[in-house]
């Protein structure tokens, strides 16, 4: 079973699914296409990633219509700090973003619809996180924002300890 909760950004919700432990270990259901139907249509990916540092920043991406993406994220490893920012010109909580602390331990998941910039931070080494997405990736469609732009104003918990230089290449988000 899978609960959500909504947050203060429309659309963007956190989940929490239930682990089922015995003897032998545990089991959890991660998607159900009858809990997510409405949230997410169809599941073209299935991406994972794994950071072996702990800080270690991705993000912060999306991808520009019409391969706008729907994603389902959680961390099956380790522990992130996750976050979505508002992108939809039209939305009263525009540049706005809302964080979780995602991570093995607490069963939640992130859902964060077309028209959001998404990244984390690693808070543990060797942390891994899937995402399950509506879309396909294009690399021509893909865009991204600065993480530490001063319109967004996002507490990240630590100094990045590793970052891609295409991550460090993202324009502000007054020249997107």
């Amino acid at each position: 079973m899978i609960n959500f909760k909504k947050t203060k950004i429309k659309n963007l919700e956190i989940g929490t699914f239930k682990e089922i432990k015995d003897f032998r270990g545990s089991f959890s259901r991660l998607f159900c296409a009858e809990i997510f139907k409405k949230k997410i249509k169809k599941i073209n990916q299935i991406n994972k990633s794994f950071s072996n540092k702990k800080y270690t920043l991705r993000g912060m991406h999306y991808q520009l219509s019409p391969f706008s993406e729907d994603k389902i994220v959680m961390c099956t490893r380790g522990k992130v700090f996750d976050v979505a920012v508002d992108l939809r010109k039209n939305s009263r909580t525009y540049g706005k973003w809302h964080s979780e602390i995602l991570s093995e331990k607490n069963h939640k998941i992130f859902f964060i619809p077309k028209g959001f910039a998404h990244g984390f931070m690693t808070l543990e080494k060797n942390s891994e996180v899937l995402y399950f997405v509506s879309q396909f990736y294009n690399w021509e469609k893909e865009c991204g924002t600065m993480y530490n732009d001063p319109i967004l104003k996002i507490k990240w918990p630590a100094k990045p300890s590793s970052i891609s230089k295409k991550d460090l290449s993202w324009k502000l988000m007054k020249k997107i």
